[in-house]
């Protein structure tokens, strides 16, 4: 049973599931799902279709799931996902996917800091950490176990690689593959991301694999497309090379260097 306070508001035809708790003068709109044992604090705005897991901390004056931004949006009955175990603090704001995704997705066990804006289409996998007032823009990526600094301004259709570390104050305008360090006014990569792989459970193989990988794409002074044939063809079995090589191909907007 959920434990509502009575100065909340609870659309009709919202589900909430066993153990949630909403706090006071919290509107939860007619299309939202919440699932066991999340949390939302007072003051809170859940809006659209959005579906919420279980095991969630909601912090106060959070918005989820308002419209976009985007001025194409028309209303289209896009949503917002999120899984369990995240912690969304005061004055997050995560808006509704328009008709590019359709939704904006959140992963499980992430936390994101105050101030932190996910616009449309956005997608956050898992165990990432976004400090406070990130910024992400529409359209966005962000790989599993990504953590980002604060106050980053994040280009919209930038892609955040998995594994990867950017500093605070940063402005991404290309994307970040997965497993190195980022920093910069205009962001530039910074090294292998190596204790942050270890302390995951990567092996010393694996990191020096990617640590030679780093070298050729970043501080050789070879064409890119040569380098990442030569990686290919020297390093291409290894999983995490692969992982690499996808995102670096896959990327539209070119990579940082």
């Amino acid at each position: 049973m959920a434990n509502i306070h009575k100065t909340a508001i609870i659309g009709e035809g919202a589900v909430l599931g066993k153990g949630v708790e909403i706090g006071p003068y919290s509107i939860i709109g007619s299309e939202v799902v919440i699932g066991d044992n999340t949390i939302i604090e007072s003051h809170v705005v859940i809006d659209g279709i959005t579906i919420i897991g279980k095991n969630n901390k909601i912090y106060s004056y959070a918005s989820i799931g308002k419209e976009s931004q985007d001025l194409k949006y028309k209303g289209e009955p896009t949503k917002t996902i999120i899984g369990d175990n995240n912690k969304i603090r005061e004055f997050v704001t995560i808006h509704r996917g328009t008709d590019d995704k359709w939704e904006t997705v959140i992963g499980s066990n992430n936390l994101l800091m105050v101030y932190v804006h996910v616009a449309h289409d956005v997608i956050i996998g898992d165990n990432c950490i976004l400090a406070n007032n990130v910024t992400l823009a529409g359209h966005v990526t962000v790989g599993d176990f990504a953590i980002i600094g604060g106050l980053t301004p994040i280009h919209q259709f930038c892609n955040i690689g998995a594994h990867s570390m950017t500093g605070g104050g940063s402005l991404i305008v290309q994307d970040v593959p997965p497993y190195i360090l980022a920093e910069g006014s205009r962001a530039v990569a910074r090294g292998l991301n190596s204790v942050g792989l270890s302390r995951r459970g990567f092996s010393k193989e694996d990191i020096s694999i990617l640590k030679k990988v780093y070298r050729l794409i970043f501080r050789s002074k070879m064409l890119l497309k040569d380098a990442l044939a030569e990686i290919e063809e020297t390093y291409g079995e290894n999983e995490c090379v692969k992982n690499f090589l996808e995102f670096v191909k896959n990327s539209s907007r070119g990579i940082i260097k």
